[in-house]
């Protein structure tokens, strides 16, 4: 009994995507070499203050607030409305609204912030706002994308059954187009987490503090700790959402 319990594992194994093992060690590597650099390195008064324990913590909660919460409320938006926009009533409706939220990806992150704050204000709802309509669209396509690509076949059988068109979508539909739905996620969550960094420009606490204050004190340091910390905090993002994807994928698709 153990050989086929072990060799079922070792095939299980073997199924998982090699960047799956691959990113956590680039990571590792990464903040490996950032610690040792923060350890060894000299740091002005400014500096030291910027980037203590304390200080540091904070900033990157901030962000991390500041980028999850413009996300679930992304999802919270673009999951229905892609899902709306496949129904056969309002499918037409569905090149206009992607070209609507492509406006919104198209235009440079920083105008829409500073836009934004003419009508809302300076702070954190504000770069939220800013946020959201810039990350929009990768899940809004990936939605639709993904409920487009089910098999007719497969939906028809559904309903041949005696499946309800609600209970086809729920337990057909978006089971089989989470892998593409979830790639959306992933990939508005990294954008959002780059895109974070310039909400200081609008008096949005982040990592972007730490990049703006170097640029603008000629302070190289901070400007590297701001640059490594927010490409760490993708990866770690991007890695966490893989596996999600991985863990939602029927197992038929992997």
């Amino acid at each position: 009994m153990t050989a086929p319990s072990s060799g079922g594992l070792r095939r299980r194994l073997a199924r998982i995507p090699i960047d799956v093992w691959f990113e956590p060690l680039v990571i590792l590597v990464v903040a490996a070499i950032f610690f040792w650099w923060y350890t060894a390195t000299a740091f002005t008064d400014t500096e030291a203050t910027q980037l203590s324990w304390t200080v540091l913590g904070e900033t990157i909660l901030d962000h991390i607030k500041l980028t999850v919460t413009a996300a679930a409320i992304v999802v919270l938006i673009a999951v229905p409305l892609g899902i709306a926009l496949t129904r056969p009533g309002l499918s037409r409706l569905s090149p206009i609204t992607v070209g609507i939220a492509n406006v919104g990806q198209a235009a440079p992150a920083v105008g829409l912030l500073v836009l934004f704050t003419f009508a809302f204000g300076t702070g954190f709802k504000t770069a939220v706002i800013g946020l959201v309509v810039y990350a929009v669209l990768p899940i809004l396509q990936n939605t639709i994308v993904g409920l487009r690509q089910v098999d007719p076949q497969v939906i028809e059988a559904s309903r041949g059954i005696g499946y309800s068109a609600v209970r086809t979508l729920i337990q057909v539909e978006l089971p089989l187009a989470v892998p593409v739905i979830l790639n959306g996620v992933r990939t508005a969550l990294v954008v959002l987490v780059g895109t974070a960094t310039l909400s200081t420009f609008i008096g949005a606490t982040s990592l972007g503090t730490l990049i703006t204050t170097g640029i603008t004190l000629f302070l190289p340091k901070l400007l590297i700790a701001g640059a490594v910390l927010v490409a760490l905090l993708a990866m770690v993002i991007d890695w966490l959402g893989r596996l999600v994807e991985l863990a939602a994928t029927p197992k038929g698709l992997l």
